[in-house]
């Protein structure tokens, strides 16, 4: 008889009782590793100094082994050049039971580690002392602030499963913030009151404060997994971002502008504003034909090519610092602000309208839309307007043809800026749908061996990646394919589709399939290739959308002739799958036309992204793919 363990734990207060120590399982989450029983966050500004400070209080159980590096603890401080946050009081202690006793090892403070992260970060670094399965740990500490403007948010979630997480905020009421609570999920507590004179200010003068209470309970992990955007989209979390300061004499100061400010304030900066606006000498840089094209569109590729094939980008985003065309231009090489900004500029030299756009790339974050919020784009990219069709361009990326963006920048929306009227959110969608084509045709030769031929089609970012793997370094490329199917023998490799600027990527290759036979019996798998190895799905349940960046669809066609010393005994059965709302189909068709094999799998993602209600719809979708790939079997029996 097995029984299960109780759990007791205590997620009402910081405070270690018996049951948090006593528990050794997670019923909710059988998957989990560790657990925070209890956390706890208090920011207010201080009466004495006007500093932000904050408390935080964390109370975490150790389920297992892997468990482990919770213990260890990383902290960011924030300083510039005349102000940094300090961190004081740091207390940990790990609870574990030893028979019927109860022991605690506290942190020493040797054990206490600062480095420096970055120019304006410092990292401070403990690890909890003896840690076991079953470990309860607590840890607390006190963060001072200089930067009040920069009120600290709180994470409601995290990459464990929390059963309780409170912050407490006071805000004086000189300070107006937006208030963002990201992620979807649901306070439990969400309470606001008014607590008068708060603050007693240097003149005589009182604030009141706004005291909130934000609470989630029961809040599951986040898990990442394939096909998402940053997890900084997702998180529960609550943010804030200053809107306006009013001193005690009345001066306001307004922090969160309108698009019209920011408009002008691009215009006239230093950096990016300085360099749209450069001059430049189209005839020092181009040819006479590209100058003298009379089809603008032609030209315009003309020029984007150029600027592709003739400046390198170093791997920097960089929008606000070292934006420089004329450093790009003595160097080569430059950030991708210095190389679309003269893209823009030699465009815009040509005659040809165009505006740059402002970008948060997937790994950087969705950008926010109910106010300005410029440190937050890091990726700047170009918009042509020809005969009254847009092409959003980036020539950082060598392969990328007119008119595609890297996959880096699918992030949903930008912001276009147009000095003269004004800027605008601009949809950032893939031009067109990227496919994939296999066409098998296979034979029984006169020796009854099998042999045939393998054609392919790449289009749209499927190319692109191609397009990559093959001229970057064909040697390689050549031996991966050959040893990537072990009972198949490739010869005649070749591209037939034209160079580096072709819109697809097409190739040929010939093969000889070395099949087994079991007695009279042979089993052959059509799939020489898969397109998914195996379900990228795996959660029993996502909480954030399935978004791929580009809608896409897969063909894998397969023939088999027979000879007379063959004859068909079995082949597989056709299938047919659609998502909801016809967002995807999956079709499996096999047909028998006298003595030959006929097979078709088409795979349709007809939408980039799917909300978090698909997933399950997905999930069956991909595993049946992975099943029809991996199981699909051609049973024939020889005859002579």
């Amino acid at each position: 008889m097995t029984t299960l363990a109780q759990e007791n734990y205590n997620s009402e207060s910081y405070k270690v009782v018996l049951g948090d120590i006593e528990s050794t399982t997670f019923a909710k989450d059988s998957t989990a590793n560790a657990l925070v029983i209890y956390e706890q966050g208090k920011s207010h500004v201080d009466n004495n100094d006007y500093d932000l400070r904050t408390e935080a209080k964390f109370k975490i159980k150790i389920l297992n082994s892997e468990g482990f590096d919770n213990a260890n603890v990383e902290i960011h401080l924030y300083n510039n050049k005349s102000k940094s946050e300090k961190i004081k009081d740091i207390i940990a202690t790990t609870y574990n039971k030893n028979g019927n006793e109860v022991t605690t090892t506290k942190l020493e403070e040797k054990n206490i580690f600062r480095e420096k992260y970055d120019e304006n970060h410092t990292l401070v670094k403990f690890t909890l002392p003896n840690i076991k399965e079953g470990s309860v740990i607590t840890y607390s500490y006190k963060i001072i602030s200089p930067f009040v403007s920069s009120y600290k948010g709180w994470e409601f979630q995290g990459d464990i499963p929390k059963l309780y997480s409170e912050y407490n905020a006071s805000i004086p009421g000189n300070w107006l913030f937006h208030t963002r609570l990201v992620g979807g999920k649901k306070l439990t507590t969400n309470t606001s009151v008014i607590k008068k004179e708060c603050l007693q200010m240097r003149n005589g003068a009182s604030a009141d404060c706004s005291e909130s209470v934000y609470a989630m309970k029961n809040v599951p992990a986040f898990i990442e997994e394939d096909y998402m955007t940053t997890k900084r989209n997702y998180l529960a979390r609550i943010e804030y971002d200053l809107e306006t300061f009013r001193d005690t004499d009345g001066t306001v100061i307004n922090y969160t502008k309108s698009w019209k400010d920011v408009d002008r304030e691009f215009r006239t900066d230093k950096e990016i504003g300085k360099q749209l606006k450069k001059t430049i000498k189209t005839e020092d840089l181009l040819s006479s034909a590209i100058i003298n094209d009379a089809d603008q569109l032609n030209k315009a590729e003309s020029i984007y090519n150029y600027v592709q094939d003739n400046y390198t980008w170093n791997g920097d985003y960089k929008i606000y610092r070292n934006v420089s065309v004329k450093d790009l231009l003595k160097n080569k090489s430059g950030n991708v602000s210095s190389i679309n900004i003269l893209l823009h500029n030699l465009l815009r030299e040509s005659g040809i309208d165009v505006k740059p756009v402002l970008l948060s790339t997937r790994n950087n974050g969705f950008p926010t839309t109910i106010f300005p919020a410029i440190f937050e784009y890091n990726y700047l990219i170009v918009q042509a307007t020809i005969n009254d069709k847009q092409y959003l361009l980036d020539a950082t990326d060598s392969y990328l043809n007119f008119g595609d963006l890297p996959y880096r920048c699918l992030n949903q929306i930008g912001r276009l800026l147009d000095f003269k009227n004004g800027s605008a959110w601009i949809d950032i969608n893939p031009r067109t749908h990227s496919n994939v084509f296999y066409q098998t045709n296979l034979k029984f030769d006169e020796n009854d061996l099998l042999v045939g031929s393998i054609k392919t089609k790449r289009t749209g970012y499927h190319a692109l990646y191609k397009k990559k793997e093959y001229y970057s370094n064909e040697d390689e490329y050549i031996n991966t394919l050959e040893n990537k199917f072990p009972y198949i023998d490739i010869s005649n490799f070749e591209v037939t589709s034209d160079g580096v600027e072709s819109k697809d990527f097409k190739e040929s290759y010939a093969i000889e399939y070395n099949f087994d036979d079991v007695g009279d019996n042979v089993y052959l798998n059509p799939f020489f290739v898969t397109f998914f190895k195996e379900n990228p799905f795996k959660l029993q349940e996502r909480s954030y959308p399935i978004d791929f960046g580009y809608s896409d669809s897969y063909f894998y066609m397969f023939n088999i002739e027979l000879n007379d010393h063959y004859s068909i005994v079995e082949i597989p059965k056709e299938q047919k799958i659609a998502l909801p709302n016809n967002t995807g189909q999956l079709v499996f068709s096999s047909k028998q036309i006298g003595n030959s094999i006929n097979f078709l799998l088409k795979i349709d993602f007809k939408t980039p992204i799917y909300d978090v209600d698909y997933y399950p719809y997905l999930k069956a979708f991909m595993s049946k793919i992975v099943e029809i790939q991996n199981n699909t079997v051609i049973l024939l029996k020889k005859t002579i």
